[in-house]
């Protein structure tokens, strides 16, 4: 397990949010950073408004590396349309946040744990990448072996997020559709999220 899974409830603290929603957050009880000067905040400067910015979108989606990140902007560069918008789009369609978004797990880090583990199949084959795109029409499916897994059902009956409606799910079959890519606008985020943000700090 890597640290950047262990230490997921600082990341809330430490940004100053609760970034995923969740009821279990660590924030809802100490709604400041860790550690004896975590009370202790000061105006953030240009730089440290677009780097809290990267941070909290990159922490969204499981704290993913650095170089992964980074990936997923110079790609977003490249591609015709508005950057901000194009980087939402693609880290929507990484095949974590997806299975994240259909439910089928409580967290992103589960998530990326259970397609680490080959337990999802992207049009009936099996597929082990977290960062794999997914296209629009490809249907995700849980593996027959996990279909009855008490974890994956659990997920499915949570209260507190609903699927998106880019998104197709039929939980009894485990299994749903990525309808399309989405927009800024239509992503559910528990919190503001600002990608042009994250573009201004890396055109710098």
């Amino acid at each position: 397990m890597t640290k950047r899974v262990t230490a997921k409830h600082k990341i809330d603290r430490r940004l100053g949010v609760n970034l995923w929603g969740r009821a279990k957050s660590p924030f809802i009880a100490r709604a400041y950073g860790p550690g004896q000067h975590g009370q202790q905040r000061s105006k953030p400067s240009d730089y440290g408004v677009q780097l809290r910015a990267k941070q909290k979108l990159k922490g969204y989606y499981g704290n993913i590396s650095e170089r992964q990140f980074r990936r997923v902007y110079d790609e977003a560069v490249r591609r015709k349309g508005d950057t901000s918008e194009n980087m939402i789009g693609l880290l929507e369609r990484r095949l974590d946040a997806v299975v994240y978004r259909m439910k089928f797990v409580a967290t992103v880090f589960a998530s990326r744990q259970i397609v680490n583990h080959g337990h999802i199949a992207v049009n009936g084959k099996r597929v082990n990448i977290p960062s794999y795109l997914v296209k629009e029409g490809d249907e995700i499916s849980i593996i027959t072996s996990m279909k009855d897994n008490a974890v994956v059902i659990g997920a499915t009956q949570l209260t507190e997020r609903d699927v998106p409606e880019y998104m197709e799910v039929d939980h009894k079959a485990m299994k749903g559709k990525f309808v399309r890519t989405p927009k800024l606008s239509d992503v559910p985020f528990p919190v503001q999220m600002e990608p042009h943000l994250v573009v201004e700090f890396y055109s710098r």
